[in-house]
């Protein structure tokens, strides 16, 4: 039956979804794993390096030197997805997702009623987002007094991780400029420290975020089928009934703390009055930039939101498999950034010293941001990690636009807005969205291209049109 109304659904979609379901089928087939990009990425590096002159000993003890230089950044992306993951499946998270699924009472409104949640919640974590949006999804699905298409649904709810996260405060990028001690140490020296004021809080970010957000709702509200188009979940053979999460039941008295909330609230209110502490002393803008705060908070609402620490190790163990791509690959973009940045060649030139020269001879002032924002697009598609491609990418960036005298904060949001961008067509980050949906990325492609083929044009030109009214400001190096 399922395969029945895929095959349906390829026949009668429009000719942009009919596309863009071929596109994501022919990914599927041939595209290999991220990681194995990320070692392709290394060896493409690696012979750049030796064709710019350098020596194979100083092309290895950079690869050693890097691989484990940013362990802590990496840690704290983990426990962004673990924290954000073990909100959304929470109780409290889920009586939430009930009383919402009861508000849309039309099949339109139903999707844009996904999409609006979707991108207003990956403003505060992408990892949340995306379980909690699907799990809304699913739920939504159980009614029987409204039909909507199942398929666009799933698309809005990854509207937040595919379109406006990384303008968000959980951006990667704006998250590792605004923390020196998680920056490499030839990045700092180059940008500087960004706080959020000159990253995803300039005037200029929150209108391009708008303008995103409002064209996404848009898109779901056009191009959602309605009435003998819809597709809903029982039409694809998916039973909308999420998987709970179960605790068994205590066996024996050594448990009981295992199901007692003693321990949680321990933990909660010792570490909620460090978290309090650090926003006095700091500032709210500081406090919630600062990735061992913003992450701490997530934790400690995660293990009071569970209540006993039985449920939350199980949340969290249903959890850690959304962060192996982290884990592993985000050592391998450590070593390519040490390559690039610290590694010399003939006449003591390093590869972010040839890219610089590139990309100041193609771009000005103005055409900078979009560029770079067209860059990472299309770099994004083959390296799908925010953070990770910073790594890679910040070094020359961020040289090229000290160089040309462009605004550093708005440097980091065309990456933010361009590394968005691959994530509506590339299934890596679509998969534990998909996972608990029940869906293949080619089932909720054909909605999410067409709004990169939108978001695109609208991103360049914003980029571009901003740029003028962005003076420059000398890095600030601690």
């Amino acid at each position: 039956m399922e395969q029945h109304a895929k095959s349906d659904t390829a026949m009668t979609g429009g000719l942009l979804e009919r596309l863009a379901i071929r596109v994501t089928a022919w990914t599927e087939r041939w595209f290999p794993d991220a990681y194995v990009f990320a070692l392709l990425a290394l060896i493409i590096v690696t012979i750049c390096a030796l064709v710019n002159g350098t020596p194979l000993q100083t092309v290895a003890k950079s690869f050693g030197d890097g691989f484990w230089g940013l362990i802590p950044f990496t840690m704290q992306m983990t426990m962004l997805v673990i924290g954000g993951y073990c909100v959304a499946r929470s109780p409290v998270a889920s009586r939430l997702i009930e009383t919402l699924a009861m508000v849309p009472k039309r099949p339109r409104g139903t999707i844009v009623f996904v999409a609006v949640i979707a991108i207003a919640t990956a403003l505060v974590n992408w990892a949340f987002s995306t379980v909690f949006c699907a799990l809304l999804v699913r739920t939504l699905a159980q009614r029987r007094d409204l039909r909507f298409d199942y398929r666009a649904a799933s698309a809005a709810a990854y509207l937040g991780l595919g379109a406006v996260w990384a303008l968000g405060i959980s951006s990667s990028a704006a998250q590792l400029q605004a923390n020196p001690a998680s920056m490499p140490e030839a990045l700092l020296k180059i940008s500087g420290v960004l706080p959020f004021s000159q990253t995803i809080f300039l005037w200029q970010s929150l209108l391009m975020l708008a303008a995103i957000a409002a064209s996404s709702i848009a898109i779901c509200y056009f191009s959602a089928p309605v009435g003998e188009n819809a597709r809903t979940a029982i039409d694809l053979g998916i039973d909308p009934h999420s998987d709970p999460i179960i605790v068994p039941a205590r066996k024996r008295p050594g448990e009981w703390l295992e199901y007692s909330p003693l321990l949680t609230l321990f933990v909660f209110i010792i570490g909620m009055i460090w978290v309090i502490n650090e926003f006095a002393t700091k500032g709210a803008l500081r406090g919630i930039s600062d990735l061992n705060s913003y992450n701490l908070m997530f934790l400690l609402f995660g293990m009071v939101l569970n209540w006993q620490p039985k449920r939350f190790l199980i949340v969290v163990g249903k959890a850690v498999p959304a962060t192996a791509g982290v884990l592993i690959q985000f050592p391998i973009y450590s070593a390519i950034a040490f390559l690039i940045s610290r590694a010399k060649g003939a006449g003591d030139l390093t590869l972010t010293d040839h890219l610089t020269g590139l990309f100041v001879s193609v771009a000005t002032k103005e055409t900078f941001a979009p560029l770079v924002g067209i860059y990472s697009a299309i770099l994004g598609f083959f390296m799908p990690s925010g953070g990770g491609k910073w790594l890679v990418e910040a070094p020359y960036v961020m040289h090229a636009a000290v160089d040309l005298k462009a605004h550093l904060g708005w440097a980091v949001q065309a990456y933010n807005a361009g590394e968005a961008l691959p994530n509506l067509i590339n299934p890596f980050w679509m998969l534990p969205l998909l996972g608990v949906l029940g869906l293949q990325a080619r089932d909720i492609v054909g909605f999410t291209f067409l709004q990169l083929v939108v978001h695109l044009p609208v991103i360049i030109v914003l980029l571009w049109l901003l740029s003028y009214t962005l003076p420059y400001v000398p890095p600030l190096i601690p």
